[in-house]
């Protein structure tokens, strides 16, 4: 498991990521804004990971907040793990960020679960 924090505020945002029967789990926690949205794709794309996965499951069980910053990086991350035949999934999003992703309609084609342990069945 490896962990990212933002330096200047590591309260607000962290991520760690794990492998679970071959998918990559990435746990958000915090704040997804503008400031964070480099870390949040590094963490889930990053060219040096074993996990360099086309499965994805991104747990935002912990995450408070989150704008359109975190949608564009979702979105970007879809098109990645697509174009290698591969899918991201969203899981346990709170109803602050659900509503969100709901609004904006990201959840009519990245699939969102109500607990991690859904996103990550076959």
């Amino acid at each position: 498991m490896s962990n990212i924090e933002q330096t200047d505020r590591p309260d607000r945002f962290s991520v760690a990521h794990r492998t679970v029967d071959g998918v990559r789990v990435v746990t958000v926690q915090g704040e997804i804004d503008h400031d964070v949205q480099e870390l949040l794709s590094a963490a889930l794309l990053s060219a040096d990971s074993a996990a360099q996965a086309s499965r994805i499951v991104v747990d935002l069980s912990r995450v408070t907040f989150m704008d359109s910053s975190g949608i564009n990086v979702f979105i970007l991350a879809h098109q990645a793990v697509s174009a290698a035949e591969g899918w991201l999934r969203l899981a346990a999003a709170q109803t602050p960020v659900l509503h969100v992703l709901r609004l904006v309609g990201i959840d009519t084609f990245i699939t969102c679960h109500p607990t991690l342990e859904q996103a990550l069945e076959p």
